[in-house]
């Protein structure tokens, strides 16, 4: 047996252990075999192209981490019709890495047939759950398997609202019968914006629908905590992160590092100690 399809038989339905983003600054390391990290996660429309590196970069780790694909142009909170050759492009993603999770984001990204270039956050209604759960139920048939839901971090709020963003979550989860990518950076920052509880929004998740976990770090403007994945991961959020642990058992659990990277090995798990070799 092949190393890479060994690779795939160990990691089954889901993913265990420490990950990180793969990024750019990573590559040439990830490639070669040479970072101590369980399994990379992609942003899945990095590497829906027809050929040139970023293939031949996503073939060569493949031969040695498990994957995991994230979409953020999914717009699973939209209103117009999905994106169909978006979704036939990342089958072929899907087909060509054999990825253990493929997510995507609670939350809209299109209007006027235009991508936003955010992930811009939903009015937590009946009307909008029901909406949500249609098209993740849509995206599910045409992948044929289940996907991650990712919470997003926010800034604003609807006053159309008739519940909390974890009961919205719950709710999209058991009726979509999806999975939950929970990130903890998003409840801190999220909760701090709106002045909620996290322990709160934590407590309320299915545990048995959490199979990923992201961590991240955030910026301070004025009174607002910005999702910026440039700072190393914050004390609350290591908190919240213990204690998810405890709720959920040891779930797959990344950094997301997008800016000011600093040296990989500032990056690196120990997992006795679930801290950032620093």
């Amino acid at each position: 047996m092949d190393k890479k399809r060994q690779i795939q038989q160990n990691a089954e339905n889901s993913l265990t252990g420490f990950g990180l983003g793969l990024r750019p600054a990573f590559y040439h390391e990830a490639m070669q075999g040479n970072v101590s990290v369980d399994w990379f996660e992609l942003i899945s429309e990095n590497f829906m192209v027809d050929g040139g590196k970023p293939l031949i970069v996503v073939d060569a780790v493949a031969e040695h981490y498990p994957l995991a694909l994230h979409g953020v142009s999914m717009n699973l909170g939209g209103t117009e019709a999905l994106d169909m050759n978006y979704l036939k492009t990342l089958q072929l993603l899907i087909k060509r890495v054999q990825p253990v999770h493929v997510s995507d984001h609670a939350c809209w990204t299109r209007q006027g047939g235009h991508h936003l270039h955010d992930l811009l956050p939903l009015p937590y209604t009946e009307e909008s759950l029901h909406n949500m759960v249609n098209r993740i139920k849509q995206v599910q048939d045409v992948l044929q398997q289940q996907i991650l839901l990712e919470n997003v971090s926010s800034y604003a709020e609807f006053t159309q609202s008739t519940m909390h963003e974890w009961e919205f979550l719950a709710n999209i989860a058991e009726q979509a019968d999806c999975l939950l990518l929970l990130d903890i950076n998003n409840i801190i920052v999220s909760a701090h914006n709106h002045g909620y509880d996290a322990n709160s929004y934590l407590n309320a998740i299915p545990a048995a629908r959490v199979k990923q976990i992201h961590l991240a770090g955030h910026s301070i403007s004025g009174p607002l905590y910005i999702d910026t994945h440039d700072h190393p991961v914050s004390d609350p959020v290591w908190m919240l992160y213990e204690k998810s642990v405890r709720q959920f058992g040891s779930v797959a659990t990344m950094i997301e590092r997008d800016d000011a990277i600093p040296p990989l090995k500032e990056l690196k798990w120990t997992p006795l100690s679930r801290q950032q070799i620093s």
